[in-house]
């Protein structure tokens, strides 16, 4: 009979091949997906290059789109990013600003700059978000309408802006997030090529710390110098050049960012709006929307648009990023728990035989798996089960394949809409590809594995996100 020790050391000799294989599956679709987004992002850029700029109001199809707006504690930023929503290019916009009981001077602030006057008549219909205390109409700009209610959370205050408006698209924003001013006649291609089939659209979402923003826009694009900000820039080129490309190619984006979305009223009130028990609604929305449409059997689509530009304001320190990151955790833990029924399911096409699967393997269980890796290969070794050889090869996997990934996306940008063209900044982007392989990803797995337990806990919090406010051009340089 075997001892003790003799067990320890062949469950931890399996454990380290599973945790190896595992990654190297895993990293391999990444790969795949990787050659995807390579292949749509060609396709995309020749195409921009034949939009001519001096058609862009040619056409009389625009449809109307309301930017709605959640806000909650944002008065470091809200008057930057509704005066960015007032300076967009398009022919028919209405701005809805969602106060979701703030307890700072949100509104009082939107009063002041932008002029408001409140309304005096009655909402004629049931809006299924929290009461309604009050609507109010800039003076100024006749196309701001911010609505006051009660707080209920941004899945709520989505809901009353999407149940407010008229208009027949609407682009979910958040309100740290000022957009490019030609972004919305980017962003809104897709229904004008499909206006029957069309149900979504994203565009992407860059880092805004550290730009130079005036009159609600970005003027001078720059990289954050240092720490966590300067990291997740590579997060979110990687995120969106190459792994919302690479599923748009495949016909099956899952994720749309929250910050910046477009899509269609009439099919969003027909399944209820967002739901308001979740916290990662962004997620939730278009993985429902996808359940919803199959079932009933009616031809859509959801599309990433790659030219498109918002820009947020990310976490700058660890404890703010670590509460985030495990919010989004927890949310997308939730999503697939209660979507499970679309893994593995034909009846749901690739989304539910092969996106969804590997999403779930790669970014819910990815992390979980590879942080088990961090502890499991170094005891292994310690036992004298596997040799320094293998611990070495997993570590050159993790950081290797990881480097490249990150460099695959800093090409994409390069190649295609490149918004950073200082030969430096380009430099910086790849030293952060590799700089955050060390440390940073192994953080990341520790926050996952607390965002699980905090799910398994029942934790629903949404948290507080701290704001330091946009870059001016009379601002002391950082």
């Amino acid at each position: 009979m075997a001892s003790p020790t003799a067990i320890a050391a062949q469950l931890f000799a399996a454990t380290g091949l599973f945790v190896l294989a595992y990654y190297v599956v895993v990293n391999l679709s990444y790969l795949s997906i990787h050659i995807l987004a390579l292949l749509e992002l060609r396709d995309n850029v020749r195409e921009s290059e034949w939009d001519q700029p001096f058609r862009r109001f040619a056409s009389p199809f625009y449809p109307g789109i309301a930017l709605v707006v959640p806000a909650y504690n944002e008065v470091s930023t809200i008057e930057e990013s509704v005066q960015s929503m007032l300076s967009l290019n398009y022919p028919e916009l209405e701005v809805v600003v969602v106060n979701d009981g703030s307890t700072d001077a949100t509104l009082d602030r939107l009063v002041e700059r932008f002029d408001l006057e409140q309304l005096e008549s009655e909402i004629p219909f049931d809006v299924p978000s929290e009461e309604i205390h009050a609507t109010y109409r800039s003076t100024r700009y006749e196309e701001l309408l911010v609505v006051d209610k009660a707080n209920g959370g941004k899945s709520d205050a989505l809901n009353a802006g999407i149940w407010l408006t008229d208009m027949p698209l609407f682009c979910a924003v958040d309100s740290d997030t000022l957009i490019d001013r030609d972004a919305l006649l980017q962003i809104v291609k897709p229904f004008l090529k499909r206006p029957g089939t069309t149900v979504a659209t994203g565009g992407v979402v860059r880092v805004a710390n550290e730009c130079t923003v005036e009159d609600g826009l970005v003027k001078e694009v720059k990289l954050p110098k240092t720490g966590l900000p300067g990291l997740q820039v590579m997060e979110y080129l990687r995120a969106f050049y190459s792994g919302r490309l690479g599923l748009d190619r495949l016909k099956g984006l899952i994720l749309i960012s929250g910050a910046f979305g477009l899509f269609r009223t009439d099919v969003v009130r027909e399944i209820g709006g967002y739901r308001q028990d979740t916290i990662t609604e962004d997620f939730d929305i278009i993985v429902r929307l996808h359940r919803y449409l199959t079932d009933e059997d009616r031809e859509y689509t959801v599309d990433f648009v790659p030219e498109p530009v918002a820009w947020t304001e990310v976490p700058a320190s660890r404890r703010v990023l670590g509460r985030q990151r495990r919010r989004w955790f927890r949310g997308m833990v939730e999503t697939v728990v209660t979507n499970r029924g679309m893994l593995f399911n034909p009846k749901y096409g690739r989304v539910g035989t092969i996106i969804l699967p590997f999403f779930v393997a790669a970014e819910t269980f990815g992390p979980l798996i590879e942080g088990l890796g961090y502890i499991v290969l170094p005891l292994a070794w310690y036992f004298g089960v596997l040799s320094i050889e293998f611990f070495l090869v997993f570590f050159l996997l993790t950081t290797g394949v990881g480097i490249f990934l990150s460099w695959f996306g800093v090409f994409s940008e390069v190649w295609s809409f490149n918004r950073y063209e200082n030969p430096r900044q380009i430099l910086r982007l790849l030293w952060y590809g590799i700089l955050e392989n060390f440390g940073y990803r192994q953080w990341k797995t520790v926050v996952a594995w607390h965002g699980l337990l905090e799910y398994v806990r029942g934790v629903d919090s949404w948290g507080v996100m701290e704001r330091s406010g946009f870059s001016r051009p009379n601002d002391e340089e950082n």
